[in-house]
């Protein structure tokens, strides 16, 4: 077994192969800038395709240039059927089937997006893959030739082990509300601004969840996240309890006892070797494993660590399906990746969680894709039409944006409708490897480690210990926890908090379409560009990195939790400085006489009074709320003004005004920007 999480200090990455940028024309990629890509090594069946200087070829979509050399797709025409492509095994084709199965209960939508229509189409060993493709594109019957493209895992796979996971007590973190003994060292959900984590920790770096966890929902057990990637260790004690479970199939009889094309489907489905998920094979890295975890690892039983939306230890954690597409070397093709996506929109998903990519110019290109499309693309449309939640008229696709330090992000999440993330770290700045620019949409905690010799900068989660190799003398040996970093980790934090917010909105009654919904995620975001000014430096790589380039192209900011849930509420949220006495503008919610208002009262509960530890009671004067909190929290007030006169009509009183109530958000930060904090 390959060593997959190794005790050494992250430092070991060389820095002449850090900052290696890769224009977005060149035809190829350097091969050095794979510090991301390393690690995770592809199927042995894929090969090196040609440059993007081939000749144009109208009807064939070449999505990157590794790709199988024996097996393609293709998508014959609306009224054209199977027999049409029996021409092919004259050009070496051994075998032709459908590429998706059937769903009958979906077979109109499978029409609209074409799924009837694919196929997967294998080769002979005497073959020549390009030359049958270009015979395949000069069927009448068939409208799209696709290469089986390998996508890449958007981390560098490598873990560092967490060598004290469940310590006797926990010295710190009295203020977290689940007794998950390694909540103190994720960072990425509440950042107190340890130096241990970094040198230039910022307290704040964080997505904002704490008060959500405490007053709003931490999950539902009904919204379900498809997991597209390795396989997840659902064996693992705190996933175990969080894992979504087809209770219509019986395990390990080798019969699919729910007849919908799969046998031993359990937590979901393994489409590399065609049977039940695997994590442990030769070549995995637990990348799979370490998603689900940020996502929904049990919360509040005393075990290990937290997820976004892991619950409160009552049952209540959304959960987890796993849809495996690597496989220890193997993997990785888009014929799996879109067989996986369909599968989880056809079992019952929200919400897909993909930490991969294709990582060549090529796969960028909007317009290139948005003509030619992809299986991909139909199965992802299709995944985003299915309604699996009584929230949304239809599901959420979430993608990492890329780890190669490019200025664009990677196909599928480039693709102008799909939620792409990128990466900052715990100073609240992007990190050395992510993509930014066109197609990245929005920023969450991915992970850094830099000015010291520590992994405590990296995103902490769920990992098998069965790949667990590491010096004896280490007291972590045989752990189920370690530390990673990449868009990777950032992409399952966005697919948790949104999973907390289908929660929430079901918890409350709201419905919404998908687009409407999308609107409130990419709102829901705290200003980056305010801080992208100089050089970030690095304690121990030779090359600092210029926060200028990502000035404007890191999407609408960094994601925050709250402000998301206030989004669904319908509150308004303003931005406060922790730690100083500040007067706030209000009257964005009350208008421009809010100055000459009669305010009868404003109200905090106790909970969101500690939430933001209020030095005093918040009050209005001269139109403006007076607050001053003095830890970084949220939470809510609600004001009660006189509308139309000085004093309250109605009863016993002489005529006056009604009564407004309003209730506002409080968002109390280590730092606000020009902006107020938002977008």
């Amino acid at each position: 077994m390959t060593q997959n999480i190794h005790k050494a200090w992250l430092g070991l990455s060389q820095p002449s192969f850090l900052y290696i940028f890769v224009d977005m024309k060149r035809i190829g990629y350097i091969a050095a800038a794979a510090l991301t890509l390393t690690a995770c090594n592809i199927n042995k069946d894929f090969i090196e395709g040609p440059t993007l200087e081939s000749p144009s070829r109208t009807k064939v979509v070449q999505i990157s240039d590794e790709y199988s050399r024996n097996s393609f797709l293709v998508k014959i025409k609306q009224g054209s059927d199977e027999s049409t492509l029996e021409g092919l095994r004259n050009a070496g084709a051994t075998h032709i089937e459908r590429l998706f199965r059937e769903n009958p209960a979906r077979k109109d939508l499978e029409c609209q997006f074409g799924l009837d229509r694919w196929y997967m189409v294998e080769l002979g060993e005497d073959a020549v893959l390009d030359d049958v493709i270009m015979s395949a594109a000069e069927f009448e019957s068939i409208s799209m030739v696709e290469y089986n493209s390998i996508a890449k895992k958007a981390s560098d796979c490598i873990v560092y082990p967490c060598e004290d996971p469940e310590p006797a007590t926990k010295a710190e973190g009295s203020d977290l509300p689940f007794n998950d003994p390694r909540l103190v060292d994720q960072w990425h959900y509440y950042n107190q601004g340890n130096a241990l984590v970094s040198q230039t920790v910022k307290k704040g770096a964080d997505i904002n969840v704490l008060n959500v966890w405490k007053t709003l929902t931490a999950g539902d057990p009904s919204i379900i996240v498809a997991v597209v990637d390795e396989g997840v260790k659902h064996t693992h004690k705190d996933l175990i309890d969080n894992m979504w479970k087809n209770s219509r199939e019986i395990p390990n009889n080798g019969i699919d006892d729910d007849g919908n094309g799969y046998v031993d489907d359990i937590y979901g489905y393994n489409f590399v070797d065609d049977g039940p998920i695997t994590w442990a094979n030769d070549g995995d890295t637990g990348h799979g494993t370490h998603c689900a975890g940020v996502i929904a690892a049990v919360n509040n039983n005393g075990t290990g660590v937290s997820g976004v939306a892991g619950g409160t230890g009552n049952g209540d954690g959304c959960r987890i399906m796993s849809c495996q597409i690597f496989s220890g070397e193997d993997g990785g093709g888009a014929s799996q990746v879109a067989k996986a996506i369909k599968y989880a929109a056809d079992n019952g998903a929200s919400i897909i969680s993909c930490s991969f990519g294709y990582t060549t110019p090529m796969a960028s290109d909007n317009a290139y894709i948005r003509n030619q499309g992809s299986a991909e693309i139909d199965a992802i449309h299709y995944f985003e039409a299915c309604r699996n939640n009584p929230v949304l008229d239809g599901n959420i696709a979430i993608f990492a944006a890329g780890n190669e330090g490019h200025d664009y992000a990677h196909y599928p999440g480039a693709f102008h409708d799909i939620i792409s993330v990128t990466a900052f770290g715990p100073d609240y700045l992007p990190t050395y490897y992510t993509n930014y620019g066109p197609g990245c949409n929005i920023v969450a905690p991915g992970g850094e480690a830099y000015q010291a010799r520590s992994f405590k900068g990296l995103v902490l989660s769920t990992v098998p210990s069965e790949l667990v190799q590491i010096q004896e003398t280490t007291s972590s040996k045989g752990n189920d926890y370690g530390y990673m970093q990449g868009t990777s980790m950032a992409c399952p934090h966005m697919s948790g908090i949104v999973a907390l917010a289908l929660s929430y909105a079901k918890k409350i009654g709201k419905t919404y379409t998908v687009q409407e919904f999308k609107n409130m995620i990419m709102t829901s975001a705290n200003d980056l560009d305010s801080k992208l000014n100089g050089m970030k430096k690095y304690a121990y790589y030779q090359k600092d990195l210029d926060l200028g380039k990502f000035f404007h192209k890191l999407g609408t900011g960094a994601i925050d939790t709250w402000q998301l849930m206030m989004q669904i509420e319908g509150i308004p949220s303003i931005i406060a400085e922790c730690g100083r006495e500040q007067w706030l503008d209000i009257s964005p919610y009350f208008g421009t006489a809010s100055t000459s208002l009669t305010y009868l009262s404003v109200e905090v509960s106790d909970a969101d009074k500690a939430a933001l530890g209020l030095a005093a009671d918040p009050y209005i004067k001269y139109g403006r709320l007076y607050v001053h909190p003095t830890k970084m929290g949220s939470g809510k007030i609600k004001v009660r003004v006189v509308g139309g006169g000085d004093t309250l009509g109605g009863g016993d009183n002489p005529p006056g005004g009604m009564e407004v109530t309003q209730e506002i958000s409080i968002i109390a930060r280590e730092f606000k920007s020009q902006n107020g904090g938002w977008l």
